[in-house]
């Protein structure tokens, strides 16, 4: 990720497994849970996995997992990036 000359490295890109989703019902669901939360950009959500570039000055990366279990998912960070 490339940041700007005099900006801190406050925006990072999130891989999350989510468990608990099997179909496009899932998908959209968290989708519009991360959509709701500020400095968050959905990069990409699919069965099982998200990717999202947060702002975290706004939102925590504690604040993306619990939107993700709020909707009814369980969520942690991946430890490879989403495909």
């Amino acid at each position: 990720m490339q940041s700007n000359p005099g900006t801190t490295a406050s925006v990072q890109t999130l891989d999350l497994d989510i468990t608990g989703m099997s179909c496009g019902h899932c998908v959209a669901a968290v989708r519009e849970a991360l959509t709701q939360l500020p400095g968050v950009e959905v990069q990409r959500v699919a069965v099982g996995q998200a990717s999202v570039t947060v702002d975290t000055r706004t939102t925590p990366t504690e604040s993306v997992l619990e939107a993700v279990r709020d909707a009814g998912y369980d969520a942690a960070l991946a430890e490879r990036p989403a495909r």
